[in-house]
């Protein structure tokens, strides 16, 4: 199947962390030579599910805890690969400022880290590294890094959800929990109310045409 990988060179903008450029690229890098060479499965959304029923696939959210707050697929399991990041030293404070100002506000995203412990806790949860371990997240970058990650650790049955959650349809997974669509759990901050306001425009437009 063939997989555009440069529709999914967004940023890690929305999930800041103490990545360097020069880092997130190598990463990245890597991460995209595995799934271009086969050696992790990319799947669209729309099958998914039957990855997931057909082939045994587990499905790994590696979302933040309050990006899966809004929106989870039911049975999925949870390791995040960002949390929170709670140092309150000098120069943390001064970046969790600029981030807030620049980022922060549109998005609603946290200023976050990797999580230290990702690999273990996966480990505590998916013991058996010949598991099948579909990776997602919101766009599709944070879990291709995830899937980097747990390749590394040993795990060597891994698929990774092409464009991510953002990409889903809402038909595409049969349970779906929380308050909000899945393909908008991502988007937060005052991007969240341009977001409802543009919907509500279509919704208005549609009904519009149809009077006419």
């Amino acid at each position: 199947m063939a997989i555009q990988l440069k529709l999914f060179h967004t940023t890690f903008s929305t999930t800041p962390h103490r990545f360097s450029t020069t880092q997130t690229n190598a990463v990245s890098g890597k991460a995209q030579q595995l799934i271009q060479s086969g050696t992790v499965r990319p799947v669209l959304p729309k099958e998914a599910a039957s990855a997931m029923k057909s082939e045994g696939y587990i499905l790994l959210d590696i979302r933040p805890e309050w990006e899966r707050e809004k929106a989870r697929v039911s049975g999925s399991l949870h390791v995040p690969l960002f949390v929170e990041d709670m140092d309150n030293g000098p120069l943390t404070l001064l970046k969790k400022w600029v981030h807030f100002g620049y980022i922060g506000l549109w998005t609603g995203q946290n200023f976050t880290m990797i999580n230290p412990d990702f690999v273990q806790q996966v480990e505590v949860k998916v013991p058996d590294k010949e598991s099948k371990l579909l990776v997602a997240c919101g766009e599709g970058l944070r879990s291709m890094m995830a899937a980097l990650k747990l390749h590394e650790g040993g795990y060597r049955n891994l698929g990774w959800l092409a464009g991510g959650f953002t990409r889903s349809k809402d038909d595409d997974f049969s349970g779906v929990e929380g308050p909000e669509k899945l393909q908008y759990a991502t988007i937060g901050g005052v991007s969240y109310y341009f977001l409802k306001l543009i919907i509500l425009l279509q919704a208005v437009g549609k009904r519009g045409a149809k009077t006419f």
